[in-house]
């Protein structure tokens, strides 16, 4: 009896959904499937994602398979609190290239009754969890990790392997710079880099 008189049942809040996997695991064909849906029922929807991502569009949010819906590129995720106001549904692409502030945002999107629906890598290309997807992950509703084919056992995948010596963390590419890996297929082709990388000498070790 305590909590029926205590509890607010006109209150409405939304919630957050992650998609999350590796490079080419469905993602953004994942996110584009939900929030076509929320418009085919007349929801207005609004999506967002970083000005860095211009691989396939600038404007538009394009999976593997050409699927596109139109999108909003912002430079940082407090944009994002300006423009989803309003929102039924609010989407947002390559959620580990924001700053920490993305989970601020989704989380008062939330509170304020909107469905917000965020895709992303979880890992970087060195195995490590990526930018603010942990913490998206952790105070999610829900969260739905999809997995592509390892190019070289035909198992699942949850790793994004980087066939360029490029040691930056931010690097957006397509299959000449990545393929999907599994744990075991990952774990090979680490140690093989390790292995034909030059080693330093022991005078260079001294310094």
């Amino acid at each position: 009896m305590f909590l029926e008189n205590t509890v607010n049942h006109k209150e409405q809040f939304g919630w957050i959904e992650v998609i999350c996997g590796s490079m080419f695991s469905g993602k953004t064909e994942e996110l584009i499937r939900r929030l076509k849906r929320a418009q085919f029922a007349k929801q207005k929807v609004e999506i967002f994602k970083p000005t860095i991502d211009t691989r396939y569009h600038d404007e538009m949010v394009v999976s593997h398979n050409a699927n596109e819906i139109r999108s909003t590129p912002v430079p940082a995720a407090a944009n994002i609190a300006i423009l989803a106001q309003g929102c039924d549904v609010v989407g947002i692409d390559e959620a580990q290239f924001f700053d920490d502030e993305i989970v601020r945002v989704c989380n008062d999107l939330a509170n304020q009754g909107i469905r917000v629906i965020v895709a992303g890598l979880d890992m970087d290309f060195k195995g490590n969890p990526f930018g603010p997807m942990p913490a998206l992950m952790a105070t999610a509703e829900y969260v739905t990790k999809v997995h592509a084919v390892c190019t070289r056992t035909g198992n699942l995948a949850n790793y994004s392997f980087r066939k360029t010596d490029n040691e930056k963390l931010v690097m957006l590419g397509e299959t000449e710079e990545y393929e999907p890996l599994s744990r075991a297929a990952y774990y090979h082709a680490m140690r093989k880099d390790q292995e034909s990388s030059p080693q330093p000498s022991p005078k260079e070790r001294e310094l």
